[in-house]
């Protein structure tokens, strides 16, 4: 007794150890199925087996569905066959039965295959036949069909782009971009992804098999249950066909059931080969991700609803659930942009050191710089009106279609030193004017001179100094309406911005600036200046004489007439005064243009004989070292009177022209500039002779 006792345990202890190793425990799994094909099973032993299928098939849909890649599951195909063979045994087994014990009725099969030829065949072996057909159909043509091309494909490509992939990896590795331990795992996943694709597209045929195998089976069952039903058991036909037609479907029913769900595994598997994440997260990831199109969707929906004839309450439920969720998704996607947003901000500020600047910078300097107190930033980022920022492009486009040369670009900055609502401009870091806005009202002049009868503010306008009012908004069609001239804070510094630029147009034309002037003129100037440049004059000598035009606003635009000038001066004098003088004078028709006023003419005021000798007898010098030597008496009772004569022909509403003779000229204007550097002073020479002309009097 003893001895039986030990011998035993010593058999269990065998047994545990061979159920703890997995290779004994598969091969004696694979060795059962086998014999389930050779012997007979009783039917509760059908039934847990029939049941063991089905769980197995659900296990696989959920491993299918919940990996990221495919290659977590690269078992797969072996799996297929071990399933497909249990369900071919299965089918066998229950077979036995029905052919053996049907005659008995649907218990004779067992439980399983009774419970589906009742339940879900509803007692009708009409209605399971189509179900089993409907199956059929779903699972051969349709899942498994689509599954068995995907896994053809997706080898074909696999193989193909192998040797691509092992010299990227190699690559890699030689430029050092990865170690040794990474290249050998790269090269074993992409080893491990070819096999598994190859076996994927051997594996599906196991599918399409077992589901014609199924067909077959049926239809045998049938037809051999009714012979052996009506020659063995002695049963009508009608009875013989009611019993193996109930048994044999839902036995196609139990197994075919299993078949569907490992084909949809199988599809799922071979479908996420561009997926790397679990199908649900990817599916809602990219279906979810676009809120406009589920708004659609919904608005279709209610569209459907409202159609006569069509259910209102299943379309509009689905309609209100899938706008509600297009509000939230639109909602959430917006936030995960902005924290997104603030997380890459937070990256980069932690990842970019802070570099200390090079000495080198602190020596550059803004040609134009314009900045502003905190409460005019709103200037630059309003959404409604026009940003000042647009303006300022417009006014560096309309200064170089006037004036001739692109003026510098303009740095635009706040100053926390400055009051809110004033603003500075800067010339060479040196400040040339300054204003105080009202960055939300409107800024209204009467060009009559007249006070402004409006409510409001009253201040002087920044760039002219003319009495002026801040009125708000909603005055603005009753101060048109009263003639007055009405404008916005941007425009108020962009006017002031191109003043200033104007007035100092000259200081803002570099030597580099002069060059790309040449270099920009058509091919054929450029044998005009070559000649010209260096043999007759230096580019430093042209910046000169279009800094002087510039600095009366004379246009350089006409850059080309402006070298031939030069080149026919330059052959009697190299005094940039005079050469400027001669350049004037090819400018006739320019300069007669731009000086002409609202009638068509040119309104001048004339220097009396007196004046004149006066100012030629006080040039002293030789030649081209002229310089004026006036008393400083004379010079005040000069300065006197132009002041006097110019605010009296202000007052009447005319901006005249100061003319003079072409010798006097440059040095009249040298006086004139100091005091009043608006005023045009012209020579007779200027003067175009198709020009209109009107003496307003004399000086």
């Amino acid at each position: 007794m003893a001895n039986a006792t030990v011998a035993t345990r010593q058999m269990l202890t065998r047994l545990g150890t061979a159920a703890r190793r997995g290779d004994v425990a598969l091969a004696g799994g694979v060795i059962l199925i086998l014999a389930v094909l050779i012997l007979p099973l009783p039917p509760w032993m059908l039934d847990v087996g029939l049941s063991l299928s089905i769980t197995i098939s659900v296990l696989i849909l959920m491993v299918s569905i919940f990996i990221e890649r495919p290659l977590q599951f690269s078992s797969f195909p072996t799996v297929l066959l071990i399933t497909t063979l249990i369900r071919l045994a299965l089918n066998l087994a229950s077979t036995r039965l029905i052919l053996s014990h049907g005659h008995e009725g649907v218990e004779g099969a067992g439980q399983v295959i009774a419970a589906f030829s009742s339940f879900i065949m509803s007692g009708n072996f009409v209605i399971g036949i189509i179900v089993f057909a409907i199956l059929v159909i779903v699972n051969f043509v349709v899942i498994t069909k689509g599954s068995t091309r995907i896994a053809e494909v997706a080898a074909r490509f696999t193989l193909d782009a192998m040797p691509g992939k092992q010299m990227a990896i190699d690559a890699d590795l030689s430029a050092g971009l990865c170690d040794e331990n990474t290249a050998r795992k790269r090269r074993s996943e992409l080893e491990q992804e070819s096999a598994f694709f190859g076996a994927m597209d051997g594996a599906s045929k196991f599918v399409r098999g077992d589901a014609i195998a199924g067909l077959l089976i049926t239809a045998i069952n049938i037809i051999a249950g009714m012979v052996i039903g009506m020659a063995q058991n002695g049963l009508s036909f009608s009875q013989a066909a009611d019993i193996y037609t109930k048994l044999t479907v839902g036995d196609g029913l139990v197994t075919q059931v299993p078949a569907l769900i490992v084909s949809v595994s199988a599809g799922m598997l071979v479908t996420k080969a561009g997926i790397h994440d679990s199908v649900d997260r990817a599916l809602f990831a990219q279906l979810a991700g676009y809120p406009r199109a589920v708004g659609m969707a919904a608005a279709l929906m209610t569209m459907m609803a409202l159609v006569p004839g069509m259910p209102f309450l299943p379309f509009a439920l689905l309609g209100g659930g899938m706008g509600t969720a297009a509000f939230f998704l639109d909602r959430m996607k917006r936030t995960e942009a902005e924290e997104e947003e603030r997380n890459e901000a937070a990256r980069t500020a932690q990842q970019t050191p802070v570099s200390e600047e090079p000495i080198s910078t602190a020596l550059r300097i803004d040609l134009v710089r314009l900045e502003l107190g905190y409460g005019l930033l709103q200037l630059i980022n309003n959404p409604k009106g026009q940003r000042l920022t647009e303006q300022i492009k417009s006014l560096r486009r309309a200064i170089a279609a006037e004036v001739g040369f692109v003026m510098p670009s303009v740095r635009i900055q706040d100053n926390m030193q400055l009051p809110a609502n004033a603003y500075v401009i800067f010339i060479k870091e040196v400040e040339a004017g300054r204003g105080d806005l009202r960055p939300t009202m409107l800024l209204v002049m009467d060009p009559r001179g007249e006070p402004i009868s409006l409510p409001g503010e009253k201040t002087r306008e920044p760039t002219f100094g003319l009495p002026a009012m801040w009125i708000d908004p909603a005055a603005r069609e009753e101060a048109l309406f009263r003639g007055y001239t009405v404008v916005d804070p941007p425009t108020v510094v962009t006017t002031h911005l191109t003043e200033v630029v104007k007035d100092n147009m000259a200081e803002l034309l570099s030597h580099a600036e002069t060059q790309k002037l040449l270099d920009d003129l058509d091919k054929e100037q450029h044998k005009l200046i070559g000649e010209l440049i260096p043999n007759q004059m230096t580019v430093g000598g042209l910046q000169r004489i279009l800094q002087n035009l510039l600095a009366e606003r004379v246009s350089i635009r006409d850059l080309p007439t402006i070298l031939e000038g030069v080149a026919e001066a330059c052959g009697h004098t190299r005094n940039v005064t005079m050469i400027t003088e001669h350049i004037r004078s090819r400018l006739a028709r320019q300069i007669s243009d731009a000086n002409c006023g609202p009638q068509g003419f040119i309104p001048l005021l004339t220097l009396s004989p007196e004046w004149e000798q006066a100012f030629a007898e006080s040039l002293v010098g030789a030649g081209e070292e002229k310089q004026i030597s006036m008393p400083p008496s004379q010079l005040q009772d000069f300065i006197n009177r132009v002041r006097q004569t110019f605010e009296r022909f202000a007052m009447q509403g005319e901006t005249p022209v100061l003319l003079t003779s072409p010798m006097v000229r440059p040095y009249v204007r040298s006086i004139i500039e100091r005091f009043r550097p608006m005023t045009v002073v012209m020579s007779q020479s200027e003067i175009h002779p198709k020009a209109r002309i009107k003496t307003l009097g004399q000086i």
